[in-house]
């Protein structure tokens, strides 16, 4: 008997929720368009596709045509489309109802739209856990695709991975292939017949072994200086053109199939249960900074020693730990559970009683927001994606907005209650126009602010934190061994070792916060600080208020608003003796829910028998898109002895330090938004201050290392001379209003 391997190959697109047009469009034209018309030419070849609903729903309104091509494949039996969760969720972070909701929506639209009936799901991300094999199975999927890491943490060798295995949850059951390492990392990367020669050295008599790939789309056109090397160059070469033709020789030996096919054709290889995992490179990058760096050294040693027998023992850390990595992350997938329970408490409590039955609109936006996109963080953008981000901040808000329209919730809202799930309470105010939540264990600072009218999150910034590819960006510019991007010779995937850069100078802006990004958040610091010192993150903090708790006095509506007072008893260092001084502050909030408008007050009280003469700060921070857009910008007016009411205007992307400051305006016109900050201070015999710069981050991502605005701090800063039982206070005034155009004249 002729030895033979079958062989699936599985192709996943994607575009998160809230990307770019042109990147779809760009997207299509380079990876996706390419793959289908290269299939068109190769009927002998089998593959299967996965396109998540977000891509698909772009397609429908843009690309009608590549549609129908795709259905007339799917009807001659050359490629399978798998299902999933519709917004490309991990489902692990999502609810069961929201697992179930969106694999039926997406499997829907495959009947619906390519006439076939899919049996196989892509597990966004790879990210497994075991429960999701009940999950699975009662969606109707009898089978998911995870990486060989999975099953090297399972104890299984690397040649008893050519075919799938079969798991359990409570009785049901699933199918589970897996994508192999080999072959995810040599196609297209290396020479085409190595990769036939690899796959012809796997046959056997058996007539049963399955190699399997899947892995995303975009690499194959998308990634640096793939597009010409995939798809054709001037001197004609198209590696997956010399891939697929090969395939079509070698088809007595190497017989491509779907995924479906050879399920339905041949048995499991045994029973397995797979251990909590993700891909290789995801178990790195949630690790924290040092142990990732760590651990990233040890793998490679182990590596290059091709110490194996060691290296199917080593595993990383737990994809669920990003929200321990990034709080924003974690305040972003609370607020997403926060609105799935509206809905679902709606859904159960409201419906059976004769209540508005529209609630898909609603479902939608909440799925849209549980897109995976900016809940992680590896190579690629990730969290640091302000647009991303800002996508899924849009959707949650809509969907609360209209489950609290439908269910005729007009009520103002102040519940006390753990928000976030880390033992400690936060202050949710709900009200008809915005959301303010405070968190009284982190500096009693505000950690979101809706504006519902906007659908927009005022405060969806993040903070600048080191990154384990920092290390080797700073180590490569030192040796003078950055490549601008764009330069590459040589086609280049994920995994390599060189530092790519967008713009140069790129470490000069590279900085570290030293707490997390908030707004209200309390300082004290030497007056004579200016603000490069806040910028870099490198001035000296005199008190020890910043991310300490509060204690909540007092919660209470009124109308439309609320009240929300917090204290702390805390010390300020004297900075003649350097001995602490004891100091009280009292931190009111007053919402004015319709108006749109907080007055936030301080008393601050010496309790001491020292003097302190310092300066206190209340930082701000604001998510404003497009920092470099100069029709947006800062406007203050000052009053000093030498110039009354002075206008001054600086762009969002300015550093500076404006003294004598009575009010300052800060104007965005895309979203045509105005927040205008009143400086309150009962003894204005005193200076002010107000220093202002912008939020940006450097991260990485497949085109290089780039910089990120993600939005822009106003700090005003109050210089104050307290002796033992004095009491000074102050505070800010803050009004969001519309606009679609500003006078600046």
């Amino acid at each position: 008997m002729s030895k033979s391997i079958h062989l699936s190959l599985v192709f996943h697109n994607h575009q998160p929720v809230g990307n770019f047009g042109f990147v779809f469009e760009r997207a299509m034209r380079e990876a996706y368009e390419p793959m289908i018309r290269l299939l068109e030419k190769h009927p002998g070849v089998k593959v299967g596709l996965h396109y998540s609903g977000c891509l698909l729903d772009w397609m429908f309104e843009h690309d009608g045509e590549l549609i129908e091509r795709i259905r007339a494949l799917v009807g001659r039996g050359q490629v399978e489309i798998l299902t999933g969760g519709y917004y490309e969720p991990i489902l692990v972070a999502i609810p069961d109802r929201d697992k179930y909701g969106q694999i039926k929506k997406l499997s829907e639209t495959v009947r619906r739209e390519f006439g076939y009936e899919p049996v196989g799901a892509w597990l966004a991300e790879r990210v497994w856990e075991q429960h999701l094999a009940k999950n699975f199975h009662e969606a109707g999927v009898r089978y998911t695709i995870v990486d060989d890491t999975h099953f090297r943490y399972a104890g299984v060798k690397e040649e008893d991975l050519f075919g799938y295995y079969i798991t359990e949850e409570q009785g049901k059951s699933l199918a589970i292939f897996s994508t192999l390492k080999a072959l995810r990392y040599s196609i297209p990367w290396s020479d085409v017949d190595s990769v036939i020669g690899w796959l012809i050295e796997r046959a056997d008599e058996s007539g049963k072994k399955l190699a399997l790939m899947g892995d995303d789309g975009e690499k194959f056109g998308m990634w640096p200086g793939t597009y010409e090397h995939c798809w054709g160059t001037k001197e004609g070469f198209s590696w997956m053109e010399m891939f697929f033709s090969k395939l079509e020789e070698k088809r007595e030996i190497i017989k491509t199939l779907t995924p479906a096919e050879y399920l339905k054709r041949f048995p499991p290889l045994g029973r397995i249960y797979l251990p909590t995992a993700s891909y290789d490179e995801m178990t790195e990058w949630v690790l924290p900074v040092e142990l990732g760096e760590e651990f990233a050294w040890i793998k490679q040693e182990f590596e290059s020693s091709k110490r194996k027998d060691v290296l199917r023992f080593l595993r990383g850390g737990f994809w669920r730990n990003f929200m321990v990595k990034y709080p924003e992350i974690n305040t972003m997938h609370k607020k997403m559970l926060y609105v799935s329970g509206k809905i679902a408490r709606y859904v159960r409590d409201t419906l059976p009683r004769g209540g508005k039955t529209d609630v898909k609109r609603v479902q939608d936006y909440l799925w849209a927001g549980q897109c995976n996109c900016p809940y992680w963080h590896g190579v690629f953008g990730g969290i640091y994606l302000f647009h991303i981000r800002s996508a899924v901040y849009e959707n949650l808000i809509k969907a609360e907005k209209y489950i609290d329209e439908i269910s005729g919730n007009k009520t103002v809202k102040l519940e006390v209650t753990d928000f976030d799930c880390d033992g400690e309470d936060e202050i949710l105010f709900e009200g008809s126009r915005y959301n303010f939540y405070v968190g009284p264990s982190i500096g009693g600072g505000c950690f979101e602010w809706d504006w519902r009218d906007k659908n927009f999150n005022l405060l969806n910034t993040l903070t600048r934190r080191k990154e384990a590819y920092h290390s080797g960006f700073l180590k490569a510019v030192r040796e003078d061994n950055v490549i601008f991007a764009g330069s590459e010779e040589e086609v280049e995937n994920i995994h390599t070792q060189a530092v790519r850069v967008k713009e140069l100078g790129l470490e000069r802006r590279l900085f570290y916060d030293p707490h997390r990004r908030l707004s209200f958040v309390d300082h004290f610091v030497p007056w004579e600080l200016d603000s490069n010192g806040f910028y870099s993150g490198n001035y000296n903090e005199l008190g020890d208020f910043v991310d300490s708790s509060y204690e909540i006095v007092e919660t209470v509506t009124s109308g439309s608003g609320a009240k929300i007072v917090l204290v702390r008893e805390g010390t300020v260092v004297d900075m003649i003796s350097r001995a602490p001084v004891p100091v009280k502050i009292v931190k009111s909030y007053i919402l004015y829910g319709e108006e749109g408008r907080l007055e936030l007050s301080y008393s601050i009280t010496n309790e001491g028998r020292r003097s302190i003469d310092c300066g206190f700060g209340v930082e701000t921070s604001w998510a404003m898109m497009g920092g470099n857009d100069h029709e947006s910008f800062l406007s203050f007016i000052l009053d000093s002895a030498a110039t009354r009411h002075f206008k001054k205007k600086f762009y969002l992307d300015e550093i500076g330090k404006v003294e004598h400051v009575i009010e300052v305006l800060l104007y965005l016109k895309l979203l045509a938004m105005k927040i205008d900050m009143v400086l309150v201070d009962t003894n204005p015999d005193f200076p002010n201050s107000l220093h202002f710069y912008p939020i940006e981050t450097i991260s990485n991502s497949e085109g290089g290392f780039e910089r990120i605005y993600q939005g822009i701090s106003l700090i005003p800063v109050w210089r104050i001379k307290l002796s033992p039982g004095d009491v000074r206070n102050l505070g800010l005034e803050i009004v969001l209003s519309d606009s679609g155009s500003y006078d600046f004249s």
